[in-house]
């Protein structure tokens, strides 16, 4: 555990697990104060997780969240406040520790000289010059003074913005590329699913992200604030400055787990999971392997999401092993979908539909959750009518699934990068900003109406690549995006459903019918997901390698 010493009372690190909370209370803590919003990472437990965890240990928490990079005066206040209020000592914590120092060095200004708290700070091994500068100027970033400077810098270290980097550098070596991402570990989430259902260990989709960083990128290992593309800058956390020539966006999206009431309280507890989180999937398989009867709901946000077929991915996987239990007759398996279909491309309904009834599955469609409680085993659901009204409809569970609401991250949709809706605004066919022209974007936080799955990402991370570079001069020509994505349906431990499809919902694959007719389960689309794709990933998409997804080349 990373653990940094500001003085006797204070001590600050990074995003807790709920089992760290038992080696802080050994260490002597009494308190914990988080300033990091529920929902920013892929593999972040939630405030009250860890608040369940301390308070069985008998330590005080408190909840103080700021969003990266927009830490106020008036939250250093408050953490000053929460200082004086709680026991000693305290250990506070974000996602790397910068907003916790940030609050600290803010409360701090006001009574000690600013040289003084850089130097604690920089002892801690927190760099605040850039806090300094905006002390010095009333508040705001100088944007005349950069830390760094780069031709290309990518916004996100996940599927999307390390492929494009690969891509990049594959075609120029001597690019100057920088991604910016605060994360120590990068995940394959499209084997989350398959954690799920007991099928790949956990430790098998991550892997540390200076490993399988393209070789020649500069990482600036840090979180996004804000965006001033008119000045060709981008404001980190810390009121850092970094300027580019071009810019890639492509953070991903967030997973919104507060937007259902009680549902932070009670995840990975109650028999509440999701695929959705690195350290709940093993759940997801403890809670399928041990549930011999009762009710199994599976749940599925409004659109967009993350691979749309994921919710249900989970459902047939635990259906398949319940079937092979001998206990299928015994589960009552509910699918909630907010959306009025089962899927999006109607070709591949009727495969999907023959296994909905096999497994004796009750859709429900229409129906939206909102509300958990995880002590009472209740799910509550809105549930529109024909004429436009909604009423709340309860149920009872024993394994519940839940699949978030999502949204682009904070610091996009409040850019002006963003479009109405909050994505980032940009052409569908050679993905570049509508108003920037220096600016490109691609995977989950674009606005473009594709599915959002990293096999998406794959296609979208050449078209960025050339059309980046013809920008320069170095490459001729316009790349066009088709909105090729994939969605993988497992429909059972052993065979495929392979959705393959473009713009517009229509179905595009890529083998041969006679080899695999992604229309029909298929056991060899199961070894292509569960034996070829891993390696595809790491090794192919993140270096580089365009194996099946060379641009389409306007006219």
């Amino acid at each position: 555990m990373d653990i940094r010493r500001i003085d006797e009372q204070l001590s600050i690190g990074p995003q807790l697990k709920p089992a760290d909370v038992a080696e802080l209370a050994r260490l002597g803590f009494r308190a914990l104060i988080c300033n990091r919003p529920d929902g920013e990472g892929a593999d972040q437990a939630g405030h009250a997780e860890i608040e369940e965890a301390a308070r069985a240990l008998g330590l005080a928490t408190r909840f103080l969240p700021a969003e990266s990079g927009k830490v106020t005066d008036a939250q250093g206040t408050q953490f000053g406040a929460l200082m004086a209020e709680l026991p000693k000592p305290v250990f506070a914590y974000c996602r790397t520790g910068m907003r916790s120092i940030t609050m600290w060095a803010l409360w701090q200004s006001a009574t000690l000289p600013v040289p003084q708290v850089l130097e604690r700070a920089a002892q801690a091994g927190f760099d605040l010059r850039g806090l300094a500068r905006r002390i010095a100027n009333g508040g705001r970033t100088p944007l005349d003074v950069a830390e760094a400077s780069h031709e290309v810098v990518i916004i996100g270290g996940g599927a999307a913005g390390i492929s494009v980097a690969a891509s990049l550098l594959a075609r120029e070596r001597d690019l100057d590329v920088a991604i910016i991402d605060p994360a120590d570990i990068h995940y394959y989430q499209p084997g989350w699913t398959l954690v799920g259902a007991g099928v790949f260990e956990p430790s098998a989709t991550a892997r540390t992200m200076a490993s399988i960083l393209p070789r020649g990128v500069k990482w600036i290992k840090s979180a996004v604030a804000a965006f001033e593309p008119e000045s060709n800058s981008v404001i980190l956390d810390g009121c850092r400055v970094v300027r580019y020539r071009q810019l890639v966006v492509c953070p991903g999206l967030k997973l919104d787990w507060q937007a259902v009431q009680g549902l932070p309280e009670t995840l990975g507890r109650h028999g509440v999971t999701s695929n959705y989180r690195y350290d709940l999937a093993p759940y997801t398989w403890q809670l399928v392997e041990s549930l011999r009867g009762g009710r199994a709901v599976f749940t599925q946000p409004p659109m967009p999401i993350k691979c749309a077929g994921a919710p249900q991915k989970a459902m047939y996987l635990a259906a398949d092993h319940w079937r092979r239990a001998g206990h299928l007759q015994s589960v009552d398996i509910q699918f909630c979908n907010a959306g009025a279909a089962l899927f999006g491309v109607a070709d591949y309904v009727p495969a999907l539909m023959e296994y909905v009834k096999a497994y004796g599955i009750h859709l429900q469609f229409g129906q939206n959750l909102v509300a958990v409680d995880g002590p009472a085993r209740t799910a509550t659901f809105s549930v529109g009518s024909a004429d436009g009204s909604t009423s709340l409809v309860k149920r009872e569970f024993d394994m519940l699934h839940v699949v978030p609401p999502q949204k682009a991250p904070d610091f996009v949709r409040v850019s002006p990068l963003a479009d109405a809706a909050g994505w980032v605004d940009l052409d569908p066919v050679t993905l570049r900003h509508r108003k920037y022209e220096n600016v490109f974007g691609l995977g989950d936080a674009g606005s473009t109406p594709n599915a959002k799955t990293a096999a998406a990402a794959r296609k979208q991370a050449p078209v960025v690549a050339h059309n980046l570079l013809a920008q320069r001069g170095q490459a001729s020509g316009e790349a066009r995006y088709d909105g090729y994505g994939s969605c993988p349906l497992t429909v059972e431990r052993g065979k495929i459903v392979l959705a393959e499809f473009l713009y517009g919902g229509k179905v595009a694959p890529t083998f041969p019918q006679w080899l695999i007719d992604g229309r029909r389960p298929s056991r060899l689309a199961w070894y292509l997901k569960e034996r070829l794709m891993p390696p595809l990933y790491w090794q192919g998409m993140l270096k580089g390698r365009e194996w099946l997804v060379q641009p389409e080349m306007a006219g």
